[in-house]
């Protein structure tokens, strides 16, 4: 049963910074695809990064690009999201998702987003940055 647990989120002003981090367990498959989604109230669903567990291959949705860093622990089964220099538009309920032995960073550069075709899913963390 693969199970994975985030925590991080938390309230900041804008201009501040948060570490998110996801914990996964229950698979031993060596190359996963890790990401992060979000969702704020009354929109939908984006995908916010990616990283491919098998080369460290990484996507990142063009708002996010030069603010958000995804990376990995591989020895903690542990994917984190740096978010610096975070925005208001930013607020909402952050996800971690795991698809075992797909590389869906690559599917994300053919076609321009994060499809949500992850098996696995957290409960989400909060973030909310104000103004």
């Amino acid at each position: 049963q693969v199970q994975l647990v985030e925590s991080g989120g938390g309230s900041v002003q804008a201009g501040g910074s948060l570490r998110l981090s996801c914990a996964a367990s229950g698979y031993t498959h060596s190359s996963n695809s890790m990401g992060w989604f979000r969702q704020a109230p009354g929109k939908e669903r984006e995908g916010v990064a990616a990283i491919y567990t098998g080369n460290g291959k990484t996507y990142y949705r063009d708002s996010v690009k030069g603010r958000f860093t995804i990376s990995q622990d591989n020895a903690k089964n542990t994917v984190y999201l740096q978010m610096n220099s975070l925005k208001p538009e930013d607020t909402a309920m952050y996800y971690c998702a795991a698809e075992v032995g797909e590389d869906l960073v690559q599917v994300a550069q053919w076609v321009g987003y994060l499809p949500p075709h992850f098996g696995y899913w957290g409960q989400g963390t909060q973030v909310t940055v104000s103004s």
